[in-house]
Formats: C-alpha cells, structure tokens, sequence
C-alpha cells in the first residue's frame, strides 16, 4: 500500500526521505545561512543583560535547556518495542525553557525581541553598544506600548509570543485555535494578553490574526508559516546543541552519528533546530520529524513535493490530535522547501503512544512533559535498523511540559 493510503488509514508510517542529500551539496541554496544564526545569537547575547533582570531565574540571560541522559526509558523502549534500542538516549529538555516552558521560547521570544531592538533603535532610543537592561524602564515601555504584536497559535507560540511582548510592554494580541488548552488562555489573560478565540483549526487563526494586523500599520504579525525569524531563533538552538555534547564528553562522527527526532506541527520549530545541527555537525546528524496521525502535515507536504498546497483535510483526515501543539494542517511551505534535502525522514504517531510514553518517562525518569512533547520516542523504534555497525547518539526533543498546571498533569497521566 502506498504512503498517502497509509496516511489516509491514520497508520503509523516511517518515511525516509529520498531527495536526501549531503549538506554541502545543496547549503549554498538555502535562503538563509551560518551568518544569519550568528548574527541571531549575537542578538541575544545583546539582550541577556535584560533578560536577567525582569527574568532573574534566567542564568546569565540565556535562555537554554539542560540534556538529560535517560537510560531507563531506553530499557523501557526496549521491553515496549520487543527489539534493540541502538547507542546511548538523551533528552533535549525544551521543556525546561524559562518564560514560556516550550521550545517556541526559541523562536517566539527572538523575533519579539529582534522587533522591539528595531524599533527602539529606529526610534533614536538604542544602539547596539547599550546595556539593554536599559529596556526594563517606563520610556521603553510608553514607547513599546503605541505598538502592537500578533499571532496565530494552537498554544505554546502564543505563551512565548504573549509573555515577552507584554513584558516589554507591547500590545499584544493572540488568535487561537478551537484546540487551544483553556490554561495556556487563562495564563496569557493573566499577563494582560488579549485572546481571540475561533471555532476553528490552527490555519484559521493564524490567517485571522494576519488580516487583523494588516489593518494597523502599528502592527507587527508574528507569522509562525513564513518567519525566517523565528526560524533563526530556532535555529540558535541547534547549533548550541554542540558545546552542550562537548562539555558532556560526547563525540559525535561518522562512527557515532546524531539522531535527533523532533515533534512537527507547521514545522518551523523543528526546521530551524534542525539547520543549526546541520551547520554544526554536517552529514552526522540525522534529523527526523515526529506527527500525529491525524495532522502529518510536513510529511504529506514532503512527501507529495506539493508542500503548502495540500493539506492534510485533502486526504480526508480531522486534524484533531490530543498533541495540541501539532494539530497543524497545512505545513510552511518557507520550511518545507529548507527540508526538501536536509531532513532525514518523518514518521507518524497515533494518539495513544503520546500517553503511553508521557507515563513511561515519568515513571522510569521522574520526568514529566506534555504530550505532543512525546511524539519523538518512537523514533529509536523506527530507525533502529539504520545504524547497523554504528553506536548512535540519539537525542529525543522534548519540546515543552513545565508550565503544564497539576491538575492537567494528573489527567494526562491517569489517561
């Protein structure tokens, strides 16, 4: 059976990617490059003096996440999956990022604070030779305020987006889905967040939000289909991921390969993760990304060639996944095009393996994180024949969980 009737049956399908090529063959084609993710990271460094004085658990105004070596959720994966779990497993615990507890405080929180360091310096406020603690103050804020910051979210880009924009005292508009969780509202209400809620799916909201803030010139839409930004915050991430293995004494080469599997809603979170490991560790990494079954919008736009001009209702599927942050139908088409050559593969996850290792990894590991968080565990099942000969270094991102209230914890534990 092909792939697309797999999709259409909302099976589990693994899917290597036959347009894969080495990354020097084809870098120089992609639309942005190594300079942009440094400038981006020295863009941050700028603003970590601020950071750290209205975000004091911030260490040094860094905004990274630890790597946790999960040898017991290894054993678990092996017993689940009656077969081997090639080299050693580690998680990326994005779940652990301060200010927005997911790995949209990445993204959302670099372009909100690349958009605010353009204005102020436009406005004759700031140059980058300040000590950017200077924003914390009442003329940033009244200057900050005549303007406003919208987006399109299904939750965690609409937390990142909301909680930074707001603290440098912004306007701030968030359009969310129908599958949006009522807490991430509540908390974005809190912070003096505006939320527009639609009866509708993710594309929705985000084409909603973009009309809106076309109509004010004052406006700025944070545009999770299209940003390069975003992509570049994103991006900062992965190449980071090097010193973090170098410091943990872990060597990673053609013997020893990096894999890495991402969980993928519109797929500019896991692109841009993915880019920087490529810039840092070329053909020895292997990226895959990890969707629902009933939104495996990247894999169906992959793999079809058709990328944002079919989405996943084409083929007759709902949409509706448990792992709010990837009901996504239709995926980016600026990052679709970037993993043409560069991602590795994609596999699809039915709903119940989310809560099947959301339970394991808190039992095994004492580690809790949401559940569309999980979707990158069947990735060491999938592709363990791949590394025969080899003793893999596989890396699982957990893209977000902490901000997750007790409550929700205990429902998404017992389920």
């Amino acid at each position: 059976m092909d792939l697309i009737n797999e999709l259409k049956l909302m099976r589990e399908v693994m899917w290597s990617n036959p347009g894969y090529m080495g990354f020097k063959d084809y870098c120089d084609t992609i639309p942005v490059t190594e300079d942009d993710v440094r400038d981006a990271e020295a863009r941050l460094k700028r603003f970590a003096p601020y950071i750290s004085k209205v975000f004091p658990e911030v260490v040094d105004g860094i905004i990274e996440s630890p790597i946790s070596y999960i040898p017991n959720m290894r054993e678990w994966l092996v017993e689940y999956s009656g077969g081997p779990v090639p080299g050693l497993l580690y998680l990326k615990r994005d779940d652990l990022l301060n200010i927005a507890g997911s790995i949209k405080a990445r993204g959302g929180i670099y372009e909100v604070l690349k958009h605010a360091e353009t204005l102020a310096i436009k406005g004759g406020l700031l140059s980058e030779e300040d000590d950017y603690s200077v924003l914390d103050s009442d003329p940033f804020r009244e200057f900050f305020g005549r303007h406003t910051i919208q987006v399109g979210s299904t939750g965690n880009l609409g937390l990142s987006i909301g909680i930074m924009s707001a603290c440098l005292g912004f306007k701030v508009i968030v359009h969310m889905s129908s599958d949006a969780r009522a807490w991430k509202k509540a908390m974005l209400r809190s912070k003096g967040v505006t939320v527009v809620e639609y009866p509708y799916d993710y594309s929705i909201a985000v084409e909603e939000g973009r009309k809106n803030s076309d109509l004010d010139p004052l406006s700025h839409f944070v545009d999770d289909e299209n940003s390069k930004d975003l992509f570049l915050g994103y991006a900062v991430g992965g190449v980071r991921v090097k010193a973090q293995l170098d410091s943990m004494g872990i060597v990673i080469d053609e013997e020893h390969p990096l894999a890495v599997y991402l969980p993928c809603g519109v797929g500019g979170g896991p692109g841009g993760v993915a880019y920087g490991l490529k810039l840092v560790y070329g053909d020895n990494v292997h990226c895959y990304f990890a969707e629902p079954t009933h939104s495996p919008c990247m894999l169906l736009g992959l793999a079809t060639g058709k990328h944002d001009q079919i989405a996943v209702e084409d083929i007759g599927l709902d949409n509706k996944t448990e792992a709010d942050g990837l009901a996504v139908g239709r995926p980016s088409s600026f990052v679709g095009r970037i993993m043409e050559h560069l991602l590795s593969g994609a596999f699809t996850i039915d709903d119940k393996r989310l809560f099947q290792y959301l339970k394991a990894l808190y039992e095994r590991e004492g580690i809790f994180i949401e559940p569309s968080a999980t979707a990158g565990f069947s990735g060491p099942i999938f592709t363990r024949d791949q590394y025969k000969g080899k003793e893999p270094v596989q890396l699982v991102w957990a893209t977000g969980g902490s901000l997750v209230p007790q409550e929700e914890r205990k429902f998404f534990l017992n389920k």
